[in-house]
């Protein structure tokens, strides 16, 4: 599969290394935590739709691990690993763990006078989407929130996600379509800088992206929302608190005041009859399942005959 960084419907200049300085400091996107909690809630929604009962369970892009109580909650037999690029959200998804595993051992002690494992206890490993620890086969269940997007190839992304998971395990993921932050674009149009916009990737691309992986026909959505502020400033906050910008293109100097002034401005006159300000949140939905492959690792064809009994 082409990786070509020459290809721009499967691939954004994204910096890695800028991802994980912006979210370097949990405290910084902790406003956003409200978007990621709805999203969540809506494919745990998509998911009780899904009959499967996954023995391994990856979070791929877990953050600070807000995800993980609910998967063990909705999975309780199964063996969870979460996986982030950020060693700071994984330090803080660490420290949660073991606060709330130092209360459940307190609740298990009083009951039975013994400490226990308690539920809900995970592994936590910092890797990159497209390289992960994983040996192939090894997960029944992919589940990535609002992640999949800060990665500069997500079809690489794909074939990792179908290597590791085992035939017939699932894929769930949602992240930001082309319409993310649209007043904003409009906003630095008006100034002369549309092109400092990260220009995310269209749903039925990555319909093709999972199609090229391997996966079998699957199956894509999209809603979008309106968040509304009184206060441009406000706006601009969050979308720094959802994970700024990572471009590799970007400006790597201070604009200065006059440009943030005329950034504010922009924004003031888009203002509705309400006096709100509204930005755009186009959300895509994905989830696919692993077939029985077709081919060898040597790319000859397999045949499979299904033979009746007399």
């Amino acid at each position: 599969m082409s990786t070509s960084s020459n290809d721009n419907r499967q691939s954004a200049p994204i910096s890695l290394a800028s991802v994980r300085k912006l979210f370097a400091r949990p405290a910084r996107v902790a406003e956003s935590q409200f978007l990621r909690r709805e999203i969540a809630g809506r494919m745990f929604e998509r998911l009780t739709l899904i009959k499967i009962n996954p023995q391994s369970l990856l979070d791929a892009g877990c953050g600070e691990g807000d995800d993980l109580p609910a998967l063990h909650q909705s999975f309780p037999a199964s063996a969870l690993l979460g996986i982030d690029a950020s060693h700071a959200m994984l330090a803080t998804a660490r420290q949660r763990a073991a606060q709330s595993m130092s209360a459940m051992q307190r609740v298990i002690t009083g009951l039975f006078g013994r400490a226990g494992a308690g539920p809900g206890s995970s592994r936590l490993a910092c890797a990159d989407f497209a390289n992960l620890p994983l040996a192939p086969a090894s997960v029944d269940l992919v589940w990535s929130n609002l992640a999949l997007h800060w990665h500069p190839q997500p079809d690489r992304v794909f074939a990792e996600w179908r290597r590791v998971l085992r035939v017939d395990g699932l894929l769930m993921f949602s992240c930001f379509g082309p319409d993310t932050f649209q007043q904003l674009r409009a906003a630095l149009l008006a100034i002369g800088e549309a092109d400092v916009v990260l220009p995310f990737v269209d749903l039925h691309d990555f319909g093709d992206m999972l199609v090229d992986a391997g996966f079998a026909t699957p199956v894509m959505d999209m809603e979008k929302l309106q968040i509304t502020y009184s206060s441009a400033e406000k706006l601009l906050a969050d979308v720094q608190a959802f994970g700024g910008n990572p471009l590799a293109t970007r400006r790597t100097v201070l604009s200065g005041r006059h440009r943030h002034a005329r950034l504010l401005e922009a924004l003031e006159s888009q203002r509705g009859q309400d006096g709100k300000i509204s930005l755009t949140i186009e959300v895509i939905y994905g989830h696919a399942f692993k077939p029985l492959p077709k081919k060898t690792a040597s790319g000859e064809s397999i045949v499979r005959f299904d033979l009746k009994r007399p």
